[in-house]
């Protein structure tokens, strides 16, 4: 009766050692997948708030546009190459200076250091837009879209379009 005890029991314990190994492979397989989801959701977070900071850069950029087109007196200059546009204004404060090159729209006040308003930017736009009885600027933004991950882009296509009117319209 002993031997067949100790057959027993060895079976016994062959048996529970092949059921801890599926259960740690089971938490092994579960953990793992709990993982990779925390990572996407993680990095799509990070994403996410990414593209809401540039989406607030850009808003805050098209306001501080259209005030100072708002603020301007006539004559608005503008001026186009294939690399760069430059939009001249002239207002109360001094001349403002918006210029966009290599993927970044800069604001200057005259006498003042330039500020950078925008990086990443795809194209810029900036175009007189005369309507009917108005006369209108319009600019047209689009951002470069943020890489999703380390190899695919963003989904989210950031573009903007802002129009202004010059206090002093009826002057043109």
């Amino acid at each position: 009766m002993k031997i067949l005890s100790t057959s027993y029991q060895r079976r016994r314990a062959g048996y529970v050692l092949v059921e801890a190994l599926v259960y740690i492979s089971l938490v092994v397989v579960v953990l793992g997948t709990g993982y990779a989801i925390m990572y996407r959701c993680v990095e799509n977070s990070t994403v996410l708030r990414r593209n809401a900071q540039d989406m607030t850069a850009a808003l805050n950029a098209g306001e501080r546009w259209r005030a100072d087109i708002r603020a301007s007196r006539p004559p608005l200059q503008i001026e186009s190459s294939e690399t760069n546009q430059t939009l001249r204004l002239k207002t109360e404060k001094g001349a403002v200076v918006y210029r966009f090159e290599t993927n970044t729209v800069t604001r200057s006040v005259e006498g003042l250091p330039g500020i950078r308003l925008l990086s990443d930017v795809k194209t810029s736009d900036m175009q007189a837009n005369s309507r009917k009885k108005v006369f209108a600027w319009q600019w047209e933004v689009e951002l470069l879209p943020r890489a999703k991950g380390y190899y695919k882009p963003g989904r989210v296509r950031p573009l903007f379009t802002f129009t202004a009117v010059p206090e002093r319209s009826a002057d043109q």
